[in-house]
């Protein structure tokens, strides 16, 4: 509720990025306490390293509101924006889903790089390519915004350093025993090949990714799980269908923007992709996006690249009502 007794208001202005939404938090937001966005993050989850360090409050209300039904769903996403670690960026975000707060989200980079140009936060040319600097937990990151004849068209997200952290570690798993791949790129992604990604197979796929998280947040702060599936190779390079299952089994609708530059780095390293080449790596919807790498990031690491569409889909106000019985909403497994 507000501090004066009233409804909780919150305004949002809604994007998807191909097919992933993304829902930025305009109005309605305490007081986010902290230094930085990773401070910041740290304080939302709980942990600000302090017995006195505030807890959640408010702010984790506001997430449950806009990510529960009946005003949100399970698959729902979408970033606070907060102000940035200094005036070199444009703006700050927190990352949230309905488990709690991500370090990382390239689609969410995508539709901010996007909202900051189309909401005239960040001036931008009718033709060219505007640079829109946003502090993440994970660092700092860019949204190359691309535009054409006075329309905002594709974002290319330009991320921290990306790097290979395992290969072929084992997880035990009620199917047998798995390799999987690991590698952070902003946040820590494991990788396995499965013959299908589709959404037939999504419910067993779904399942696996949450056997493999839970064998492994522990060791690595594991945060999401990516099937991929091997397509015949473009002219411009090696070609995958994915899935990314992150967080509690939350199934990402894109082709997960940090989860494909997780991708390329392993790919880098089997030296199945150089620079000039592009993977094209397509969604369990049949969704697009292309990553590339452009050399070693000035603090090592891989720098890469993954680019694609966002759109607006909706403006909001969400109203949380005193008396209203079902609170912040529930979750339906």
């Amino acid at each position: 509720m507000s501090a004066g007794g009233g409804p909780l208001v919150v305004r949002t202005v809604d994007y998807h990025a191909a097919g992933e939404p993304f829902r930025i938090v305009t109005e309605g937001l305490p007081p986010t306490p902290g230094d930085s966005v990773a401070e910041r993050r740290a304080i939302a989850i709980g942990a600000g390293g302090s017995p006195t360090a505030p807890r959640p409050g408010r702010l984790d209300t506001v997430r449950q509101l806009l990510t529960r039904e009946p005003r949100g769903h399970p698959g729902m996403y979408g970033g606070f924006l907060v102000p940035p670690d200094d005036g070199e960026a444009h703006l700050g975000v927190l990352f949230f889903h309905k488990d709690g707060y991500s370090t990382a989200c390239g689609h969410g980079t995508i539709a901010l790089g996007a909202w900051a140009v189309d909401s005239g936060l960040v001036e931008a040319p009718d033709d060219g390519t505007v640079r829109v600097r946003i502090d993440v937990p994970s660092g700092r990151v860019t949204a190359l915004v691309h535009r054409a004849g006075g329309r905002t068209g594709a974002v290319t997200f330009r991320n921290v350093p990306t790097r290979v952290v395992a290969r072929k570690l084992p997880v035990a798993t009620s199917v047998g025993t798995l390799e999987v791949d690991l590698a952070d790129s902003g946040a820590c992604y494991a990788s396995y090949a499965v013959p299908e990604v589709s959404t037939a197979a999504l419910p067993g796929l779904v399942a696996l990714g949450r056997e493999i998280r839970a064998a492994l947040v522990d060791r690595y702060d594991l945060y999401g799980v990516v099937f991929h599936q091997e397509l015949p190779d473009t002219p411009t390079g090696p070609s995958q269908r994915n899935v990314t299952v992150f967080a509690d089994g939350q199934v990402d609708r894109s082709p997960c923007g940090s989860g494909t530059s997780a991708r390329l780095a392993l790919l880098a390293a089997d030296g199945l992709i150089g620079p000039g080449d592009e993977l094209r790596h397509e969604s369990v919807i049949g969704t697009v996006f292309t990553g590339r790498t452009v050399g070693e990031h000035p603090r090592g690491g891989l720098l890469t690249e993954v680019t694609g569409q966002a759109h607006r889909t909706g403006e909001h106000r969400f109203v949380l009502e005193e008396f209203d019985e079902l609170g912040t909403g529930f979750l339906l497994p």
